[in-house]
């Protein structure tokens, strides 16, 4: 599921991705044995992942140049289903992506990236 980064009525920009964590991850059996945890550079990778699909309007060949901050709240399992809103910020080449990211139990992470970009 995408939902697009568009402008909400406060001309906030927004976007919205979903992605199901598989229960057969590689990184599951050394992360942690008998008691499986998706690793937290995962869940970033995620978000970086969820930025590059739903690149604010009118930025093209985005590239991340930094993750200013993360912050995990929950542990994420095998199975989850991570919901990762989006907020854009920026513009002139740099973006900065704030994103929240949630399983079915509440929050998860908070995670800032920051990317340049080409104007188009």
């Amino acid at each position: 599921m995408v939902r697009p980064a568009a402008a909400d009525d406060r001309g906030t920009v927004r976007a919205a991705t979903a992605v199901t964590v598989g229960e057969d991850e590689a990184v599951f059996p050394g992360h942690y044995p008998g008691f499986p945890i998706f690793p937290g550079v995962c869940v970033i990778e995620c978000v970086h992942l969820s930025g590059l699909r739903t690149p604010p309007p009118g930025s093209a060949g985005l590239e991340l140049v930094a993750v200013e901050s993360t912050r995990f709240l929950s542990p994420v399992f095998p199975g989850d289903r991570l919901a990762v809103d989006l907020v854009w910020t920026g513009g002139s080449g740099v973006w900065k992506c704030a994103a929240k990211v949630a399983t079915e139990r509440g929050a998860a992470a908070q995670v800032r990236l920051r990317f340049t970009a080409e104007e188009g």
